[in-house]
């Protein structure tokens, strides 16, 4: 059997012991929160199925669930940062062959992937001290955290590569590390800002036949003239390749870190399962800071995924700060697409009752739910529609061409238009209402 254990730190303090053990296939993870984190008068569970208990934690990984507690899980790299550090595995051990020598591993457990990411950029306030009491991932001697914007079109040129199967193994150590959690395949690395900010910067893929950094950028615009809190976007050129450069709201203005969840940890949601934002609406009426405004935010979301087809709106794509002792608000919005050849279906259902289709009228149907009056309801339509209404101006504003636009008309021109224009004008049906109002007093 092997096994590693880490101390887990919410930030600079010390919440309790994570112990990784291996034998063969069979992997399971034991966490125990700390004695002091424990008598502290603010003491709280970072993750909600992680009870405030002094005994030991048990998981194992069933189906595609991490061996990890999920809050944990969140700070793993996403598919594209496992890409990279499978890549960069497998040519050191290549080099290893040719030198006779033995420094790396055989295979990748689950504990180096979590420890590969670099320790500055981790998502949230989440850190992980190993057994010689570094903080991991650290950095390389010699060699920066995070890179700066300016070294933008280095990061493009390896990623290119990766995606083209050229790299070679300084593209894999320049990468090494500065993956991000926060979602998908699609090549990304994170960066320091003009400002000196933490942010992530999304590439071009090799396979792309549509702007989609463009449109990105465009949705998360729009969103924010939907009233939504959405995370800060912009384009940035590198050797005219546009780059959707998005300021990670995990960070403070001073760079001290916010503890971040993903809605499926807030949920304890199984991936294999359907899940609905319904279910988002009762975890926050137990854990929110802010209910009533966190629920209408969250159905003015819903409402704007469906009129610009966002149906990439699964659980990691939502999240959750902690603001305190145990209470959370939603996170920003972010990863943000609209998508014009994909069936309009969501990833996260309405609801149980209304399903995964994208429609105005199903959004109606839970606004009860959402303690949402039918003259608000009609109002936050309205100001989604005006706002996604400007699509292609804004699209112009930010430098999409002509034919670039035309490749997204059919995310953003479709009859749930016209549904949210008569929404935002006439009444939900009584029946309707009382139906799912009396379910949201159960």
């Amino acid at each position: 059997m092997s096994s590693r254990t880490l101390q887990v730190f919410i930030g600079d303090r010390l919440a309790g012991t994570l112990r990784f053990e291996a034998q063969g296939a069979r992997q399971r993870t034991v966490f125990q929160f700390g004695a002091e984190w424990l008598a502290r008068p603010d003491r709280f569970t970072f993750d909600p199925a992680l009870l405030l208990v002094t005994g030991p934690q048990f998981r194992r990984p069933t189906g595609e669930n991490s061996v990890f507690p999920s809050a944990i899980a969140d700070t793993e790299p996403d598919g594209w940062g496992r890409r990279v550090i499978l890549r960069d595995h497998a040519k050191r051990r290549q080099a290893d062959r040719r030198s006779g020598r033995r420094t790396v591993a055989a295979t990748l457990n689950a504990v180096d992937y979590l420890l590969a990411v670099d320790e500055g950029s981790r998502v949230g306030a989440l850190r992980f001290q190993d057994e010689a009491g570094i903080f991991q991932r650290a950095p390389e001697a010699g060699r920066r955290t995070t890179p700066p914007l300016l070294e933008l079109g280095h990061l493009l040129a390896a990623t290119r590569a990766v995606e083209n199967d050229s790299e070679t193994a300084a593209d894999l150590a320049y990468l090494r590390g500065r993956g991000t959690s926060l979602g998908g395949l699609r090549p990304k690395c994170s960066v320091i800002d003009d400002d000196g900010q933490l942010s992530i910067g999304k590439f071009p893929s090799v396979t792309d036949q549509t702007a989609v950094t463009k449109a990105e950028v465009l949705a998360m615009r729009l969103a924010r003239r939907a009233g939504i809190t959405a995370a800060d976007a912009r384009l940035v050129n590198s050797d005219g390749i546009p780059v959707a450069l998005v300021r990670r709201f995990d960070r403070t203005a001073d760079g001290a870190r916010l503890l971040y969840i993903s809605a499926a940890t807030m949920l304890g949601a199984d991936s294999a399962e359907e899940h609905s934002y319904t279910e988002m609406v009762d975890a926050l009426r137990v854990h929110g800071a802010v209910v009533q405004h966190d629920c209408e935010e969250l159905w003015r979301r819903i409402a704007f995924s469906i009129l610009i087809t966002n149906i990439d709106d699964h659980l990691r794509n939502h999240g959750f700060l902690h603001v305190a002792r145990g209470q959370w608000r939603l996170a920003p919005a972010f990863d943000l697409n609209p998508f014009p050849d994909r069936a309009r279906e969501l990833k996260t259902w309405i609801s149980e009752e209304a399903g995964p289709e994208a429609t105005i009228e199903g959004l109606l149907t839970v606004a009860p739910y959402f303690r949402i009056s039918r003259p608000r309801a009609a109002e936050i339509i309205g100001q989604v529609e005006n706002a996604v209404a400007t699509w292609r101006s804004v699209g112009d504003e930010i430098g999409m061409s002509v034919s670039e636009l035309a490749q997204y008309a059919e995310a953003f021109e479709h009859p749930e238009r016209e549904a949210a224009r008569q929404a935002a004008s006439l009444p939900v049906s009584t029946k309707t209402a009382r139906r799912v109002g009396s379910r949201a007093r159960k």
